[in-house]
């Protein structure tokens, strides 16, 4: 009786657990929609979290409940537009039929959300915080940039053939192109400019040179 006991208190224990579980990921998550709308309504580069309890109606104690400090959620919202991105960019990508076509779709999906307002809105508030964020949270920042380095991979591999040294050379490569074209993004946010066809023409020949595409 006592083992019978002790298992059912146990499978109680995990059901309420995973309620929990479930509660709080729906609760972070309408927090973030809410801070999400918070900045896209006034243009906010860094919402004050006075302005974000109001939006989301929470106590300070219950912010806390969910994260240990602003920058924790602003980690959360830059992550979850990155993973958005991603989707976004998987899609664009699944259309092209070669290599340099995928590659060229990666910087062109990237750069058209400086000419998104909804996309631009929520990205441009990272600007002012994102070295803030890597410097205090390196493990899950670089986790989320790999997300997007990674799709540019295959594609670089498959352009280099059997070149050996240009195939253990594509995710440096890769890193390369993230970069060059984040900062393109940044400077188009910054300045709420958006980059005409061919300057992204331009950097998408450029990258593609420099791994080695003639």
């Amino acid at each position: 009786m006592p083992e019978l006991t002790e298992r059912l208190a146990r499978r109680a224990i995990e059901r309420s657990v995973g309620d929990r579980h479930t509660e709080y990921v729906q609760e972070m998550q309408r927090i973030v929609e809410a801070t999400y709308g918070l900045i896209e309504r006034k243009g906010a580069v860094d919402p004050s979290l006075r302005d974000i309890l109001r939006e989301t109606g929470l106590s300070t104690q219950s912010f806390y409940r969910y994260f240990q400090s602003k920058d924790e959620l602003l980690l959360l919202l830059l992550d979850d537009g990155r993973r958005r991105l991603l989707s976004y960019l998987e899609h664009r990508m699944a259309g092209a039929s070669d290599p340099a076509g995928r590659i060229r779709a990666w910087i062109e999906g990237v750069l058209a959300q400086a000419g998104r307002p909804d996309a631009a809105a929520r990205t441009r508030p990272f600007l002012a915080h994102q070295d803030r964020l890597i410097e205090s949270f390196p493990e899950e920042q670089q986790a989320s940039v790999d997300l997007l380095v990674d799709l540019l991979v295959p594609g670089l591999e498959e352009l280099a053939g059997s070149d050996r040294a240009r195939r253990r050379d594509a995710r440096r490569d890769a890193v390369a192109i993230y970069q060059l074209t984040f900062a393109a993004l940044h400077t188009h946010l910054a300045h709420s400019t958006a980059p005409t066809p061919a300057a992204i023409d331009h950097l998408v020949r450029f990258s593609l040179r420099g791994a080695g595409v003639t």
